[in-house]
This record gives C-alpha cells, structure tokens and sequence, in this order.
C-alpha cells in the first residue's frame, strides 16, 4: 500500500485516461439481507454486493469494500444498479450540446458518463475487485431506530459500520467512503472522525453546511427542504422484508416508524411559521451535524457542479482539507444536482466518472501507481464555452480584484426589467433612489432549475439559460458590451447602501452573462436577510482590503437592527464561479427582493418587509467586488 503522502507526479490534462485494467468478475453477487449491529442497539441494513464469477457464488477471499450511506432507501440503488448500463446506453444516444450553455440535452446525455453507476452500485469497481456495501441510515430504509439528518448519533454509526467492515472475512481492511448528496456529505463527516482503515473518499456534490446553503440560505429557509424530508419519510415506510424477518428486526422496525413518522417535518414546520424560531439560525446544535473536515487523513476527492445546490462549498472544503497536493482533489462541473459527470468520456471530457472513482480508489486503496495525484488538483469546466481548465488551486493565480459601480443611468440593455441601470468602472457623480420592484418573481428562471437539481432545463432556455423573465422584478445593473474576454474566477460581494420601510429586507443576487441577442445567462447567486449581515471578519476573505467573500454568522445572536428610513450597508456573499464572457457580451447584477422557488419567506418576516431601496450615493458608493483576468485588456475593466 502507497503511503498517503506520496509525493504527485507531474500535472496532468484534465482529459487524462487512467488504465484502471479490464473487468477480471463478469458477474455480482448481492446480498440484500446484512445487517450491522450499532452501540445503542440499532441495526443497520444494507446491501452487499461482491464480485462472482457467476451470480450464485461470490468469490472467496478478502477486498477492498467501498461504502455508501444513504437515507433514500437502499433499495432505489438496488434497481438504479440493474439499470445502469441500460442508462449509459440511452444517454450515449443523446448528443451533447457544445456545452457553452448547459441544456435539457445535456440533462439527458448525463448517464453516458457513468453517472448513475457511482451513485447506485459502481460495477466498473465490483467488476475489478471491490465489495459494495449500500447502508440505510438509522431511521429510513430499512434501519431501525429514527431518523435524524447528520446527528453526532449517525456519525457514531459511520464510525462504528467502518469498524464493523474491517472484521468481515470479505475485506481486506482497506475501506473507502463514497456518496451523492447525503452520502457525499455522511462520507467526508465519516471520514472525519479518521476511523480506522478509511483510506480514501469520493464525495459528489456534497455541501461543506447543508443547513446554511440548503436549509437557510440567506438567512430564510429554502421551500424545497419540506419536499425532501417528505420523500426520506415517505421511503422509510418502503422496507425490505425479507432480510429484516431473516434478522428478527421486522417488530423493531415498526416499533420505530411508528415513534417517529414525520421526522423532521415537524421541525420544519415551526421554523417555517414561527417567528424568531431558534433552529432558523444556525447555532451550535446545527454545527454538531457538520464533517470536521481539518481532521480528514483519508485521500479525498470532492466532485461538484456550478449550478449545483452546495456549489458555494466545493472549494472551501478543498481548502480545509489538510492533506498533501495529489491525495485532494477537486473537480467542478457547469452541471446541475443530478447531472454530475455529463460528457464525462465524450472527446474533450475527462475519463467517465466510473472510471475516475475506480482510478482514485486503485490509487489509495490498492497502492496502484496510476498517476492520479498528479492530477488537477484543481480541475474546472469554465463557463460559457471556456472548456476544461488544471490548476494548483482556486481562484485563478491570475485573477486580480476588480471593483464595479452600480450606476443609476440606464445600460439600454434590459428594457424589460424592473429598473434597468448601469455598471461602471467609476462611481457615480450623483445620488438618487432605486426601490427595489415589489412584484412576485418568475419561475421561468435559472433558481428553478437550480432547485428542481437540474429537471427543468428540460422546458427549454428560458428555465436555464435565458433569465430575463425573473428580471422583470427586479433592478439589474448592466455594463457596456465587452471589448475583451473576461474571465470571473473566485467569489463574488455585492457592497450595498440601502433602506428598509419595514424592519427587515431580503436580498436576492444573481449575477449574469449577457449575450448578444440579450439573453441573460445566470453564472453565480447569492442572498441575505438585512437583519442577519452581520460579517465573521475571521472567517471572511479579503485580498488585500478588498472584501471578496463575507462569511456571515447567521446566528441569533448576531441580529443587526433594521430602522425604517435609516440607510445601512449590507455586503452579500455570491457563491465561487469560474466563467468566460466573450467579447461583445456584457455582465449583469440582478437585485431583487425574492426568488421563487428558491428562498421562503415566512409570514412574519413577511410582515416585516414594507419596501427596500438601493441608494445611490458617491459618498456611500455601492460596488460589486470579485476576481477577474482580463484578457488582450492593457488595463482596467475591458469596456468597449
């Protein structure tokens, strides 16, 4: 076995092909009948899927066992497994688009990469000598006990199924933890508690803190939460019998769903409908629930997407991981939640995602020299057709700050907005008042498809591509067409000064590319409550004074009082992206004050909300800060 310091090897493409051997087990034996015995008295189920030669019979002998932990139900895995290569088939049926955008063919050419293999059961690994082993979380599937999202109870449990994995005669004690969504994020919170024999993660996107980008995002809770926690619900009443009668676990089972049918929805509720409630801030009781992601030894890759719901933590959880160049690696995709590993093996794409796990974990479980350290370890596909980009990290070493005004004058490019104004590359010379539309927002938006994990760039450009009907309530802020190429790369603040009637505001950010013919390409978003600006300055990013990424605490304890009439500033935290705007083509700030479906306001804050207004102000001036490379520029913001 390699040590997991060894030093990477020279940088490599990102359309490097890594020689991961033929399939030597043409065949799966599964056993939908494990159990893991917890501390508490809890039992885990789970899936075992080893190699055979022929379905009836496993192979004898020990292997190295890649986990999965999911609360969706086991058996969804089961049956996406069955049909993998049927859907790596059809999506090789569907061409790709040139990927300067991305599509609803896109969406649909997704499983051609691999995708649905690394999320049920890869077989590419099963195939070359690995076990698989799919576990209900406690509480859902099939697992007894209740269900409680990422609780120190359920990290207990990751730590105490690894300990139980290596005991077994079919491994050889090397373990990896890999997972999509929750299994991401339960295999990085697994692998932080460093159990022992956990050589190596594969975490696809997953989220740094599910309850401040996902839960409470801005400060308000996200509709789509309630949705979720009512399919996990709903598929812990979906058992798989015959293995809980085998293991006499079938009466504890009921005993447990019966205790605690709607876990969470409660919770939810009262978050939703209450005023003030405590769990709609983060405190320490969220934070118990989080992957201590410095204490990680295992080597890690994080795969995300830009549009993906965590997209703001790919590389601060990079970052965090306190690990040697080559045994962390982080990959971002232009893709959505469920399109991971779209084109992935197309010409022009890195390896299929199948392919790349099997080669991460060759590399660190079975100490196979395959040069995969010497990857990346920062790998992006830029947005807007700048194809794949390797580098030490992130944001570009390039990137330089640039600061743009918002400018009241009219830009002439976005007549159908709300308020159509400016961005420039000086202040303002005069002041005056932009109230902030009031009028409900489109869902022919990017946010939908951002919310719907990717399904709805299936209804066309205008649920992706195209954000201008979601712009009609709001002020946008436009520059000049570009007389060069722009590259954003790295997070984004929105500095504003502003006034609230009531006694909060919301805030909410898009930030575009504009093209010629005026579509506008939603790239990165941010919002915030104006009650919860409060900045953690340690936690921040400045380079040099420049505020370029404000982490706020969104705790209780930090509310900032909002006076009606009194201006105040607010910086707002846009999430990290990497893209090209071509020349010709302009940037735009979107500032409205919702976003449908992506952020819920409660009844009570709603009543708080009478009105909000962007001062524009020389002596107060209000900016959007973030990291460009400025291409055949000789200097400055390359306006035409």
């Amino acid at each position: 076995m390699a040590a997991p310091n060894a030093p990477a090897a020279v940088a490599l493409s990102p359309y490097t092909r890594f020689d991961i051997g033929p399939g030597q087990y043409p065949a799966v034996h599964l056993d939908t009948t494990v159990t893991i015995p917890m501390s508490d008295g809890v039992v885990l189920c789970a899936d075992l899927i080893r190699p055979a030669h022929h379905r009836s019979t496993p192979v004898d002998g020990a292997f190295p066992v890649v986990v999965n932990f999911t609360p969706y139900n086991r058996m969804g895995n089961r049956q996406a497994a069955r049909i993998a290569r049927l859907a790596q088939r059809a999506g090789r049926a569907v061409r790709a688009s040139d990927r300067r955008r991305f599509t609803g063919r896109d969406l649909l050419h997704t499983p051609a990469g691999g995708a649905v293999d690394v999320w049920a059961t890869n077989r590419t690994l099963v195939s070359r000598g690995y076990v698989s082993l799919v576990v209900d979380v406690r509480g859902t599937g099939s697992s007894t006990g209740a269900w409680d999202f990422f609780s120190p109870r359920e990290h207990r449990d990751y730590r105490e199924t690894v300990a139980w994995i290596r005991e077994q005669p079919w491994c050889d004690g090397h373990v990896a933890a890999t997972g999509v969504s929750y299994g991401g994020i339960a295999a990085l919170a697994a692998a932080g508690q460093q159990p022992e024999g956990l050589d190596a993660v594969f975490a696809i996107v997953a989220g740094e803190d599910p309850v401040r980008e996902l839960g409470l995002t801005g400060g308000v809770p996200t509709p789509g939460m309630a949705v979720w926690l009512a399919a996990v619900n709903a598929g812990k009443f979906l058992p798989s019998p015959r293995g809980m009668i085998r293991n006499k676990v079938l009466r504890q089972y009921l005993r447990d769903r019966l205790a605690d049918p709607f876990s969470g929805l409660g919770r939810a509720r009262q978050i939703a409908l209450s005023d003030g409630h405590p769990d709609a801030f983060l405190n320490d009781e969220w934070a118990q629930r989080l992957p201590v992601l410095e204490n990680i030894t295992a080597a890690t890759w994080i795969q995300g997407g830009w549009h993906d719901v965590y997209n703001r933590s790919n590389f601060r959880m990079f970052d965090r991981l306190d690990l040697p160049t080559g045994s962390k690696q982080v990959m971002v995709d232009d893709c959505y939640h469920i399109s991971f590993g779209g084109g992935f093996g197309d010409p022009g794409n890195p390896a299929p995602l199948d392919e790349l796990q099997c080669a991460w974990f060759d590399r660190w479980l079975k100490g196979i020299d395959n040069g995969i350290d010497g990857y990346g370890p920062v790998t992006v596909r830029r947005q807007g057709g700048g194809g794949w980009i390797s580098r030490p990290r992130f944001p570009d070493p390039a990137a330089r700050v640039r600061r743009l005004y918002l400018d009241p004058d009219p830009s002439g490019a976005a007549a159908h907005a709300g308020i159509d104004a400016g961005l420039a590359d000086t202040p303002p010379d005069y002041a005056t008042r932009l109230p902030v539309p009031a009028g409900r927002g489109s869902l022919a938006s990017n946010n939908t498809a951002l919310m719907t994990t990717g399904a709805a760039t299936l209804l066309g450009r205008r649920f992706g591509s195209d954000d201008r009907r979601a712009e009609a309530g709001a002020v946008t802020f436009t520059t000049p067409p570009l007389a060069a190429d722009l590259v954003l790369s790295g997070p984004l603040n929105l500095h504003l000064w502003v006034e609230a009637a009531g006694t909060d505001a919301f805030w909410s950010v898009t930030v575009t590319d504009v093209e010629p013919d005026g579509a506008s390409a939603a790239l990165t978003r941010g919002a915030l409550l104006s009650s919860l600006r409060a900045v953690d300055e340690k936690g921040s990013t400045y380079v040099g004074d420049e505020l370029i990424f404000p982490l706020h605490t969104l705790r209780s304890d930090s509310v900032l009082p909002v006076v009606p009439g009194e201006p105040f500033a607010i910086d707002i935290e846009i999430n990290p992206t990497e893209a090209v705007l071509r020349a010709g083509h302009r940037l735009r700030v979107a500032v409205a004050p919702a976003s449908v479906p992506r952020h819920f306001l409660p009844p009570a804050l709603k009543r708080k909300i009478k009105g909000q207004t962007i001062i524009i102000d020389p002596d107060h001036p209000s900016y959007l800060s973030f990291l460009a490379v400025e291409q055949d520029s000789p200097g400055g913001v390359p306006l035409a």
